[in-house]
């Protein structure tokens, strides 16, 4: 599974629109710098790609640390229940800080992996990201941060109800996904 993190803020995602010859389209929107932070982690099996992917969603008001991330993933541990994960991210602070490595070795059904540095490219939640942002928060002035939110949740039903949109995320970064092999 590969895990990524973005942000959401009242200020509109501003794209290209169509609208009639002669006039513009205007955004009018307060300007207001409330953010809220998402996180998303597509789950892909390794040993049975018959059972499609997986794609775990969490949504805050305030920015990821530490402890927020170690709560999400205690909330992965029981979405996956019993099985083995191995989570690949990047190399955010608190991806890899002490509290973090120390909760990480009890944990005896997580692996964690890190992504090289400066390559977001190998990350299918990027792809997640852009998708969203240029669909459902596309130009959206909302008044209120839930606003926003029910709009990228919006963006998060779309992606689960397409079963081969999430494998088409991961075909985009080139990487392929190959189950252990036994050797005798």
């Amino acid at each position: 599974m590969f895990f990524d993190e973005s942000d959401v803020s009242l200020l509109p995602q501003v794209r290209r629109t169509y609208a009639p010859r002669g006039r513009t389209p205007l955004l009018r929107h307060r300007l207001n710098w409330k953010r809220a932070s998402m996180a998303a982690a597509p789950g892909y099996h390794a040993t049975d790609s018959g059972r499609g992917a997986r794609l775990c969603f969490h949504l805050q008001p305030a920015t990821y640390d530490t402890t927020t991330l170690i709560a999400v993933l205690e909330q992965l541990k029981s979405f996956y229940a019993g099985e083995s994960v191995v989570l690949v991210w990047d190399g955010l602070a608190a991806h890899w800080s002490r509290a973090m490595r120390a909760w990480v070795e009890g944990q005896d059904w997580l692996t964690l992996e890190r992504l090289p540095a400066y390559a977001p490219e190998l990350n299918p939640v990027e792809l997640l990201w852009s998708s969203i942002k240029k669909r459902e928060l596309a130009n959206l002035a909302g008044d209120h941060l839930a606003d926003v939110a029910d709009a990228a949740e919006r963006g998060i039903h779309r992606v689960c109800q397409d079963g081969q949109l999430p494998w088409s995320y991961l075909t985009h970064t080139g990487l392929h996904i190959h189950p252990a092999t036994t050797h005798n």
